[in-house]
């Protein structure tokens, strides 16, 4: 694709303190059990008190991010609002579902069926900035986060000055429960800091809400480049093996060329077959921070900006982390969602 994309702020709240502070100072939240949680801040700052107690988890967070990003980038009014979520809001579409139950399909109250919806969280964003633009959500699993970028990629080809562009997913009790019924997590109970000593089938769960601003040019505040994207559905390790050399000879780079690939190893057994395909890369996990959940590759394009900004790796978060790359230039995230949807994304650095 021609032309280019620029991040010029980003918020994220996680599992981790990615929020607020220098994320290269922040230690490691280590959670003794096999779902994550994020570490919310107070949303107070960013809605007022009359609107936060109508809002669940997933709308807070959501909102909040994405009035964090456009602080952070100086754009008071986006271009468009694009986002991707895997479920939306759990919390508020598993409410809706139990009243229905309770009341017997009567005197429903309307509240949680409307913010269940997946939009729910562009519509809040653009009232909240009055931002009357194209406006867009993907639900599309493992893709859903990847597709919204590519949106947004093509728009700022297209001609719109800037894009607010962004992620969210929350985990609820009850779907932790479903997920696990059907081998999604791990059996044993571990802790975060742990993942990679217990290779079995399964992983740990996960959520968060990350937004980025996007434009075509470059500025001093610019974090990093987004230099390509690619998505595969399904494919066999022997077209993983093509596609990737393939990938980054059509970016004009070679593996040599690549400082670092954040990986989305998370210990499952079902599919690390998959990563093999990085031997000889210099590579990282990332999951133990974050979990595992749909739109995950927003959390780790939020790392790979956060890493090549401050051209450092943040140590304290990854314990098995030797040395420090000499030079951090090009950054490769390869991903997949439970060995179906895979990407591969590639960020430079300016």
């Amino acid at each position: 694709m021609k032309g280019k994309c620029y991040i010029q702020g980003m918020a994220a709240i996680t599992p981790q303190h990615t929020f607020e502070g220098d994320p290269m100072a922040q230690p490691m939240v280590v959670t003794h059990g096999n779902m994550l949680s994020c570490a919310e801040p107070d949303y107070r700052s960013f809605i007022a008190p009359n609107s936060l107690r109508r809002m669940t988890r997933v709308l807070k967070m959501g909102l909040t991010a994405s009035l964090k990003c456009l602080q952070d980038s100086g754009i008071a009014v986006p271009g468009a609002i694009v986002t991707g979520t895997g479920k939306g809001s759990l919390q508020d579409t598993e409410r809706f579902i139990k009243e229905i139950r309770d009341y017997q399909e009567k005197a429903l109250n309307p509240t949680p069926f409307i913010q269940s919806t997946y939009n729910a969280v562009n519509g809040l964003i653009a009232l909240q900035q009055k931002c009357t633009q194209y406006n867009n959500t993907f639900v599309h699993r493992g893709f859903s986060f990847e597709h919204a970028l590519l949106d947004s990629m093509l728009l700022l080809h297209e001609g719109t000055a800037d894009v607010l562009a962004g992620a969210f997913d929350e985990i609820t009790t009850e779907h932790f429960f479903i997920k696990g019924r059907i081998g999604h997590w791990k059996k044993e109970t571990i802790s975060n800091d742990k993942l990679y000593d217990h290779p079995s089938p399964g992983t740990i769960s996960g959520e968060g809400a990350v937004f980025f601003a996007l434009t075509p040019v470059v500025t001093t505040q610019s974090y990093a480049q987004i230099g390509g994207l690619q998505m595969l559905y399904k494919p066999s390790p022997e077209k993983l093996n093509i596609a990737l050399p393939k990938f980054l000879q059509q970016h004009g780079l070679q593996a040599a060329d690549i400082d670092l690939v954040l990986t989305g190893e998370n210990a499952d057994t079902n599919h690390a077959h998959y990563y093999e395909i990085l031997n000889g890369y210099p590579q990282l996990p990332f999951k133990h921070l974050s979990g595992d959940y749909e739109t995950v590759g927003a959390f780790a394009m939020w790392l790979a900006a956060q890493i090549l900004k401050h051209q450092q790796i943040p140590s304290q978060w990854f314990p098995m982390l030797q040395q420090q790359p000499a030079k951090l230039r090009n950054i490769l995230i390869y991903n997949h969602f439970f060995g179906e949807q895979h990407t591969f994304m590639l960020l430079h650095a300016v």
